[in-house]
C-alpha cells in the first residue's frame, strides 16, 4: 500500500491545486469530491482515472464534446425516499426527472461514442438506463414544477371550477369599482391588493358609502381598503375550492412519492455518476487551461520531465502576465539522487516543489504541465520535508523535528521511494548536523530511494561527486548582477555567493573581509572555484548561444539565397524555351507562306506537295540529328553484367579483409588489457610520496601530495587543497628522488 502523509501534501501546496481545480466543477457536490481527492494508491484504479480524465480532455478540443451535465442535490429527496410515508414536493420531483434525463442523455452519447471514449463507455454501462421513473413523473408534473390538469379528473374539475369563478369574481369587481368610482368615492390608485384579494382603495369620508368589508388602511389613514359586498361570497368560494385543489395534489403527490420509492437506489447511483463526472470534467478542465497532459508512465524507475512549470507559479504568473521559467530534470537508476546547491532565491525550492507536487497530482489522477515527451514512474511511497517545523507544542527544536521526520524517512525508504528534502542538514552545528546529513544521504541512495535535495552543505557536495548515481545540481545565476535566472543545471554543484550577495545588498567591504578571515580558507577557495566555475560556464553557454544564433542566420540567409537564385534560373529557363519556341513557329509560318504565295501564283498543286514533302523531310532529318534513336546494345548488356560480377567479388575480398582486422584488434585488445593488469599491479604495489603527482580515481584534475597521515593524504591543486584516501588516488607521475 502507498504512503503520501497529509504532510507531504500540505508541503507542496496540494491543496491549492485543489481550489484551482473546484473552480472548473458545475455543482456543489462536485466541488465537495474534489477537496476529498488524495493519492491513489492502487495502480490499475489510478491508470482508469487518469484514461477518463484523458479522454474528457481529449473532447474539449474535439467535435464530440460531451454533453452539458449540470446536475442538482437530491440529498434531501433520496433521504426521504428512505423514510416511510413520507411525501415529495413538485419540486423535487422535476429535480429526479431532470437528473434522470441527464444521465440517460450521456450514456447514450457514450454508447454513440464509444470509440472515442471506450473508458468512461466502461464506467457508463455500469449504469441503468431506464425512463420508467421520468415517465411516472411526467404523467403528473410539468417542466415548470406544476401539476398538470389532466394527472387527475377531479383534479382538473377543481381547476375548471376555479377559473370559472375567478371569472365571476372580477367581473363583480370591475362593475363595483365602476359604480363607485363614478360616484367619486375612491381614490385616483382605485384597487390594491390585500391578503391576495382585490379591494377597493375608498376615500376615507366615504367608508360608509360602500358596503363591503373593511380589510385595511393606508399609512395616512386617508385610504380605506374594502372587499366589495357582491365578491365575498365568490371570494370564499375560491379559497374553498383551492383547498380541495391542495388536497387532491397532495394526494397525487403521495401517490407518486410511493411509485417512484423502490427507485432511490437507482437515483443514489445516478447522483453519485454524475458527481464523478464532475469530478473528472474539473481535472480536464484545470489541465485544458494550463496546457497540461498525461506523461507515458515508464516500466523501468524513471522520471523525466521535460519543460516541466509549477502548477502553481504557472498560474499565478499568467494572471499577472509574468515568465515563468520551465525546468527540466530527470531521476533515473544512473541518476537516483540530485543535490541542489547555490544561493538562496534561486529556485532551488520551487524546483524541488514542482517535481513532487507535479508527481502528487499525476498520482492523483490529474494531468500536469509538461512537455510530451515526459516519463514518470508510480511510486509507493512519497516522502517530504520541506520549510521550518518548530513545534512549541510539542516543545520541539527545528532540528529535533527533522530528525524525528529523518527517522520516518529511515522506516520507509525503499526502491519504490520518492523523498524531497529542503535544505538538508540545516538546523544544527554545521559540521556535525552536516556529518549527520551525510550518512542520512548514504543510507538513502543503500535503499535506492530516488530523491531531490537542496543544501548550502559543501561536505554533501563533495559526497554527491564521489557517490556514482549521484549527481550535483545548481539553480544558474548571472555572475555580472548576481540576479537569479531560474535555470537548473545538473553536473556541478552551485556556489553560495554569499559574500557577492551580502556585498551586493550594501554590507560594507570591511565587515565582508574581517568575515572572510573567520572562514576557513580551504572553504573559501573551494567556493571560489566554484564560483569561478559557474561563471566560465555561464560565458560559455551565452557564447555558444550566440554563435548558434549567428550560424542559424547564415543558413537561413544562404537558402533565401539559393531559392531565389533557382527560382531566377527556372524563369530564365522557361523565358528561353517559349522564345525558341517562338521563333520556331515564325519559321514554320514564314516557309507556309511563301508556299501558299507561290501556289496562287503557278496555281500547280502537284508543285505544292512536292515542295512542302521536301521541307517536312528536311525538317525531320534536323529532329533526328538533334534527338537520335537510342537502340539497344548487346554488347553494354555483357559489360554491365561484368561490372556487377565484379563488384560482388570485390564484396567478397573486403569482408575476407575486414574478418582479418577484427582478429587482429581483438589480439592488440588483449595485448592492451595485460598490459593494462601489469601497470594496475604497479601502481597497488607503489608507496606513495609526498611530492607525486595524482589524480583522485575517475576524476581528471591532477595535483600534488602535500602531506600523508596513516592512510590519508592532503592533495594540493593550487588554488584549492582536499583530502582523500589512498584508496581513492592514482599516480600520474611520481615524486623525483
Amino acid at each position: 500500500m502507498g504512503f503520501i502523509s497529509q504532510k507531504t501534501l500540505d508541503d507542496l501546496e496540494f491543496n491549492s491545486i485543489l481550489n484551482s481545480v473546484e473552480e472548473h466543477c458545475i455543482s456543489d457536490l462536485g466541488k465537495k469530491l474534489v477537496q476529498e481527492i488524495k493519492p491513489i494508491s492502487n495502480k490499475p484504479d489510478l491508470f482508469i482515472e487518469l484514461a477518463q480524465v484523458k479522454e474528457y480532455n481529449s473532447s474539449l478540443i474535439s467535435e464530440n464534446r460531451i454533453p452539458n451535465h449540470y446536475f442538482e442535490d437530491l440529498t434531501k429527496e433520496i433521504h426521504l425516499l428512505k423514510i416511510e410515508n413520507s411525501r415529495l414536493d413538485a419540486a423535487s420531483f422535476l429535480k429526479i426527472a431532470t437528473n434522470s434525463e441527464t444521465v440517460n442523455e450521456l450514456l447514450l452519447f457514450f454508447k454513440k461514442f464509444g470509440d472515442y471514449f471506450p473508458t468512461l463507455l466502461s464506467k457508463s454501462s455500469e449504469i441503468e438506463y431506464t425512463k420508467t421513473a421520468i415517465d411516472e413523473i411526467q404523467k403528473i408534473i410539468t417542466p415548470y414544477g406544476e401539476l398538470q390538469d389532466k394527472a387527475s379528473t377531479f383534479l382538473r374539475e377543481i381547476r375548471k371550477e376555479i377559473n370559472i369563478t375567478r371569472a365571476k369574481l372580477s367581473s363583480s369587481f370591475s362593475r363595483e369599482m365602476s359604480r363607485y368610482d363614478s360616484a367619486g368615492y375612491l381614490d385616483d390608485i382605485r384597487e390594491s391588493v390585500v391578503d391576495n384579494q382585490r379591494v377597493l382603495a375608498v376615500q376615507n369620508m366615504h367608508r360608509k358609502k360602500v358596503k363591503g368589508s373593511l380589510l385595511g388602511s393606508s399609512k395616512t389613514g386617508s385610504i380605506v381598503f374594502i372587499a366589495p359586498q357582491a365578491t365575498l361570497e365568490l371570494h370564499r368560494e375560491i379559497q374553498n375550492l383551492q383547498h380541495d385543489e391542495k388536497q387532491e395534489i397532495n394526494r397525487l403527490l403521495k401517490v407518486l412519492t410511493e411509485t417512484i420509492r423502490p427507485f432511490f437506489p437507482l437515483f443514489i447511483g445516478y447522483q453519485d455518476y454524475l458527481t464523478k463526472l464532475d469530478c473528472i470534467g474539473a481535472k480536464a478542465k484545470h489541465g485544458y487551461a494550463n496546457n497540461a497532459l498525461l506523461p507515458k508512465f515508464s516500466d523501468s524507475k524513471r522520471i523525466y520531465f521535460e519543460e516541466a512549470y509549477h502548477p502553481i507559479l504557472l498560474e499565478k504568473n499568467r494572471k499577472a502576465k509574468l515568465p515563468i521559467v520551465p525546468q527540466t530534470l530527470e531521476l533515473s537508476e544512473s541518476q537516483q539522487i540530485i543535490v541542489i546547491s547555490g544561493p538562496n532565491a534561486g529556485g532551488k525550492s520551487i524546483t524541488l516543489k514542482t517535481i513532487g507536487l507535479l508527481q502528487v497530482m499525476v498520482q492523483s489522477g490529474m494531468l500536469i504541465p509538461v512537455d510530451e515527451h515526459s516519463e514518470t514512474y508510480f511510486f509507493d511511497t512519497i516522502l517530504s520535508d520541506i520549510g521550518d517545523n518548530q513545534s512549541i507544542e510539542n516543545q520541539l527544536s527545528t532540528y529535533s523535528y527533522r530528525l524525528k521526520n529523518m527517522r520516518g524517512f529511515l522506516k520507509r525508504c525503499n526502491e519504490h521511494t520518492l523523498f524531497l528534502i529542503d535544505e538538508f542538514g540545516t538546523g544544527s552545528d554545521p559540521d556535525l548536523g552536516g556529518a549527520l546529513a551525510e550518512i542520512f544521504l548514504e543510507e538513502f541512495y543503500t535503499k535506492k530511494a530516488f530523491g531531490v535535495i537542496t543544501t548550502h552543505y559543501s561536505n554533501l557536495k563533495v559526497l554527491a561527486n564521489e557517490l556514482e548515481n549521484v549527481s550535483n545540481a545548481n539553480m544558474q545565476f548571472d555572475e555580472r548582477t548576481l540576479e537569479p535566472l531560474f535555470k537548473l543545471h545538473i553536473g556541478q554543484a552551485g556556489s553560495s555567493f554569499t559574500f557577492e550577495v551580502a556585498q551586493k545588498n550594501g554590507i560594507p567591504f570591511s565587515l565582508i573581509n574581517r568575515a572572510k578571515k573567520k572562514v576557513e580558507g580551504e572553504k573559501i577557495r573551494l567556493d571560489k572555484t566554484i564560483s569561478k566555475l559557474q561563471k566560465e560556464r555561464n560565458q560559455l553557454q551565452r557564447n555558444s548561444q550566440v554563435l548558434e544564433n549567428e550560424q542559424l542566420k547564415a543558413k537561413t540567409q544562404t537558402q533565401n539565397l539559393s531559392d531565389k537564385e533557382s527560382k531566377i534560373k527556372a524563369k530564365l529557363n522557361s523565358f528561353q524555351e517559349l522564345y525558341d519556341k517562338n521563333q520556331k513557329m515564325l519559321t514554320y509560318g514564314r516557309k507556309s507562306n511563301e508556299l501558299i504565295n507561290k501556289y496562287f501564283q503557278t496555281n500547280n498543286k502537284k508543285a505544292l506537295f512536292a515542295e512542302f514533302n521536301k521541307w517536312v523531310l528536311i525538317e525531320k532529318t534536323k529532329y533526328l540529328e538533334l534527338n537520335p534513336i537510342v537502340k539497344k546494345d548487346k554488347k553494354a548488356k555483357a559489360v554491365k553484367k561484368t561490372k556487377v560480377k565484379e563488384e560482388k567479388q570485390k564484396e567478397v575480398q573486403l569482408e575476407k579483409i575486414e574478418k582479418e582486422i577484427l582478429t587482429k584488434v581483438v589480439e592488440v585488445r588483449k595485448e592492451k588489457e595485460v598490459e593494462a593488469k601489469r601497470k594496475a599491479k604497479e601502481k597497488a604495489s607503489y608507496k606513495f610520496k609526498v611530492n607525486d603527482k595524482v589524480r583522485l580515481i575517475d576524476g581528471k584534475a591532477c595535483g600534488i601530495i602535500d602531506k600523508i597521515e596513516k592512510n590519508k593524504v592532503i592533495i594540493d591543486y593550487g588554488m584549492f587543497t582536499t583530502q582523500a584516501t589512498l584508496d581513492k588516488i592514482e599516480l600520474v607521475v611520481a615524486a623525483k628522488k
